[in-house]
This record gives C-alpha cells, sequence and structure tokens, in this order.
C-alpha cells in the first residue's frame, strides 16, 4: 500500500507543479485571446488548442526532440545549467502542463470575455490607470474563472499518459504516476488489484477537481455582470 501512496504522492506532485507552471502562460495567452486584436490571432488560439487534437504522443515526442540533451532548448539547458528533464518528475510535470494548457486557456478566456467591459470603462473615466483597473476589476471578477481554469488544468495533469510515456518514460518513483502505474499494472499478471485500487483513486480525485472547476465556472458566470 505503501507504494501506492508513493504513486499517488509523485502524481500530485507532477499534475500540482504543472499546472502553477502553465497557469500564469495561460492567463498571458487568454488574456491575448480575449481583449486583444492582432494579425496571426487565429493561428495561436490554433496553436495554443493543437494537443487537444493531435496524438498526446506526437506532443511528447515534439517536447523529447526539443528538450533531448541535443535539442534547440535540451541542450543549452544541460550545457549552462546542467540541467535535464528526461528521465525525471519535472519533465513530466512538463508534459503535463503542454496538455493542460488548452482547457486553462479556454476557461480563463471565457471568464475574461465575460466580464462586464462599462465596470472597467467606468473606472478608467474615475481616473483610474490600465494596472489599477486590472487589478481591482477585471482581475477580482474573473479570479473565478481563473482558479476554474486551473483547478481543469489539475485534472487533465493527473491523467496524462501520452505525452507522459514518449517523452519521459516509466520510471519508477521519478515518472511513474496513476495513469503510467496503471497501464504497468496491466502489463503484469495478478495486477488487477493494484489496477482496480490506482483507478479507484484516479477516478476520486480528478471527480472532484472536476466538480470543483464546475461550481467555480458557474460562480464566475454569476458574478461578472453587475451593470
Amino acid at each position: 500500500m505503501e507504494s501506492v501512496w508513493s504513486i499517488v504522492r509523485l502524481s500530485l506532485l507532477v499534475g500540482g507543479v504543472g499546472t502553477l507552471a502553465v497557469l500564469p502562460v495561460a492567463f498571458l495567452l487568454a488574456y491575448a485571446l480575449a481583449r486583444g486584436r492582432f494579425p496571426g490571432r487565429t493561428l495561436l488560439d490554433a496553436l495554443i488548442h493543437l494537443p487537444l487534437v493531435v496524438p498526446p504522443v506526437v506532443t511528447g515526442w515534439v517536447l523529447l526532440i526539443a528538450f533531448a540533451p541535443a535539442g534547440p532548448i535540451g541542450g543549452p539547458l544541460e550545457r549552462w545549467f546542467g540541467v535535464t528533464l528526461l528521465f525525471r518528475w519535472t519533465g513530466a510535470a512538463l508534459a503535463a502542463a503542454v496538455m493542460a494548457l488548452p482547457l486553462a486557456v479556454r476557461a480563463i478566456r471565457l471568464s475574461l470575455e465575460s466580464v462586464d467591459r462599462r465596470l472597467e470603462d467606468a473606472a478608467r473615466t474615475l481616473g483610474a490607470g490600465r494596472w489599477r483597473t486590472f487589478r481591482t476589476i477585471t482581475l477580482p471578477l474573473c479570479w473565478p474563472g481563473v482558479l476554474a481554469g486551473a483547478t481543469l488544468a489539475f485534472a487533465r495533469a493527473l491523467g496524462e499518459f501520452g505525452a507522459t510515456i514518449t517523452f519521459v518514460s516509466n520510471v519508477p518513483g521519478e515518472t511513474e504516476t496513476l495513469p503510467l502505474a496503471i497501464y504497468a499494472a496491466l502489463q503484469r499478471p495478478g495486477g488487477e488489484d493494484l489496477v482496480w485500487r490506482l483507478a479507484a483513486i484516479s477516478v476520486a480525485i480528478s471527480l472532484v477537481a472536476l466538480l470543483a472547476s464546475e461550481w467555480l465556472a458557474r460562480r464566475a458566470g454569476r458574478g461578472v455582470h453587475v451593470l
């Protein structure tokens, strides 16, 4: 049973770090898509959502090429900082973050688009600058949507399999998250009991995260139209 909880702890660590890493990027991208008007906006939107439609192994393969020791990103990381993501839990967190990005961007973007722009305009007419308006009006109103996006991203990160196993493989104690552990147990004779335990834990955690995301999304929808 101790091995089961070590897998759960690793999964929560990978999912949590992946979510925290992706959230600032997701917010900036969502803000650009919700408020920006620039050439290539449609293409950017398509690229962000690409991990949802291509096979996850393709995403993992791209990460492997980019972050391998001879890759365009992995090479400088290893030479200059001595950092490698291959076969490490940090690599699993990166794969989870990439796969969770589209869901986080979509939830945050919908929340930003629901904010009543008249409140922002009123704050501007009263002398508030752009940053103060964002900090006191926009961010508080869209915050439930940000939390919903983070919760949804966390749930997606917990279930990530294809990109993770392609990018960092299945290393027990290092990259073996819940989906990878379930897959490995299925390959072993007599592993059905472990599969049942891991699957039940995975479903329970994901269900709680999805219910929390839905509650936050509904709260965001109720709270943004004030005038």
